[in-house]
């Protein structure tokens, strides 16, 4: 491929991208409109909820006075599907090898006691990165990279990851489906092009909503914005 079409790719990307955030498209989760259930247990099941996370960070208090300025706090754009979570105003620059780098690269609230960058494969290749997938917080060889905020920069020397696919639920789902926090589940997908994503992380919590988080790719690869029924199956 020649110079040329590479810089043209990344032209009209990042103009798309403009025109999300413009738009007020840029927040980090989409949810999906039809619903299913899952094949477990006895008892009801609630109801199965699929988002689609797009590549976005996590940041700490002090990476976020860093980015923004001294004292500066997360202002909520767009509360998620879980209680208390939301996708930030704020949004910085990814900065990569060579200095690739992706623009409006969403922060998600509130603060945590460790910065982490979660992306698609299709998002690290951009950036020159090779990233592991990884349950959120384990950074074990993961690389790292700069985030660029209007005030200043913070160096990750590591926590770029692809975070795995996963299921948030609480103690009665996981009973329904016969699961506890670390074990997996496979996600059905009835769409233009159905497919089964396997081994999906059981995240088990309090106060916790069913829902799946798949990324862009994985929500691409089966069409996940016309799907027309999904199920939890072991």
């Amino acid at each position: 491929m020649s110079t040329t079409a590479l810089d043209c790719s990344l032209v009209q990307r990042l103009v798309r991208e403009a025109l999300a955030s413009r738009l007020g498209n840029g927040h980090a989760l989409s949810p999906l409109a039809p619903g299913g259930r899952g094949v477990g247990g006895e008892g009801v099941a609630s109801k199965l909820v699929v988002n689609v996370s797009a590549r976005h960070c996590h940041v700490t208090q002090e990476d976020l006075e860093r980015l923004f300025g001294k004292g500066h706090q997360l202002t909520p754009y767009k509360w998620l599907y879980q209680d208390g979570f939301f996708a930030a105003q704020e949004v910085v620059t990814i900065i990569g090898p060579r200095h690739r780098m992706i623009p409006n690269l969403r922060i998600l609230g509130p603060c945590r006691d460790h910065s982490q960058v979660e992306l698609a494969f299709t998002d690290a290749i951009l950036l020159g990165l090779d990233v592991p997938v990884r349950k959120s917080g384990d950074h074990r060889d993961s690389p790292g990279c700069y985030l660029l905020g209007p005030a200043g920069m913070v160096e990750l020397s590591c926590g770029v990851i692809r975070h795995e696919r996963h299921v948030h639920m609480g103690p009665s789902d996981a009973e329904y489906y016969g699961v506890k926090n670390g074990d997996r589940l496979n996600l059905r997908i009835q769409s233009s092009c159905s497919a089964v994503l396997e081994d999906l992380l059981c995240r088990v919590a309090p106060a916790t909503k069913l829902e799946v988080h798949l990324d862009t790719d994985e929500g691409n690869a089966c069409d996940l914005a016309h799907a027309t029924h999904y199920e939890l199956f072991k």
